[in-house]
């Protein structure tokens, strides 16, 4: 039984290198609205729907006592409302800085070895739709055009349930759901695809829990990529994932390793 098709997160995954893109958006939004967050804490709900991920921050123990300090009240919806009105336009304007919207190193070849051998494109996005109005048409003159593109907040539930990636394999007429290899870069991403039923590979190096830019990773001597390496592949491996690797260059590596597997008559 042949893979039939790679359904791809964005970010992280595809462009964008580090998934750099939300981060500084996340922080400023809450620090427009007198809390400080850092880093970490922007990362750590990565994948998820935007608004879910606001959620999931805000009620952290920290950014929580922080918000109820500043603000006289907990962290509730008035609160997720208020933080995703600033966040939307801030993270609509930083996916179109070149750095985060250009294509992962092996990307656009990984697309072509596919579209060669009839497997078919499609996306999920944590990003919601406004967001990527802005970001398609980017990645589509490198040449990243996936037949569909189901965007956070299209669905009742964002990941890791998998109505996102049940709506790509409906759209694209695509089953059973073994025939069809995830991509993503966040466990969140890795839950989607376990629950709708697919193959799921996570990605360490290229995505969110690596969070370096192509250049920041290349600067890195041998023993500190294998420790982030080792560090990223815990992590998504831990999630669900059936196998984790570096980018989505070794894509073609992926499909052989699982189309083996399936005619070992292992399924996901």
């Amino acid at each position: 039984m042949p893979v039939k098709a790679v359904i791809l997160d964005w970010a992280g995954t595809v462009l964008d290198h580090g998934s750099r893109a939300p981060m500084a958006a996340f922080v400023e939004a809450f620090a427009r609205l007198g809390v400080a967050i850092s880093i970490d804490d922007a990362r750590g709900p990565m994948g998820m729907a935007k608004r879910d991920h606001i959620r999931l921050v805000g009620t952290a123990p920290d950014v929580a006592a922080a918000w109820l300090a500043k603000h006289g009240r907990p962290f509730d919806d008035a609160a997720i409302d208020a933080v995703f009105e600033i966040f939307e336009p801030l993270n609509v304007a930083a996916v179109e800085r070149p750095e985060h919207s250009t294509l992962i190193p092996g990307a656009k070849a990984a697309l072509d070895w596919c579209a060669a051998r009839g497997i078919r494109i499609g996306s999920t996005t944590g990003y919601t739709r406004p967001i990527m109005e802005r970001l398609a048409p980017l990645a589509a003159a490198q040449g990243f055009v996936p037949e569909v593109m189901v965007c956070a907040g299209d669905l009742p539930a964002g990941r890791p349930a998998p109505l996102q990636m049940w709506w790509a394999m409906a759209t694209m007429g695509i089953w059973p759901a073994e025939t069809v290899v995830k991509l993503d870069d966040t466990p969140p991403g890795i839950g989607e695809a376990r629950n709708a039923g697919c193959w799921a590979v996570g990605l360490a190096l290229s995505g969110n829990i690596a969070g370096l830019g192509e250049a920041e990773l290349a600067a890195l001597d041998a023993p500190a990529r294998a420790a982030l390496r080792a560090k990223a592949t815990a992590e998504l491996m831990g999630s669900g994932a059936h196998i984790v690797v570096d980018s989505i260059a070794e894509l073609p590596a992926v499909v052989a390793e699982i189309e083996a597997r399936l005619a070992r008559g292992e399924r996901p």
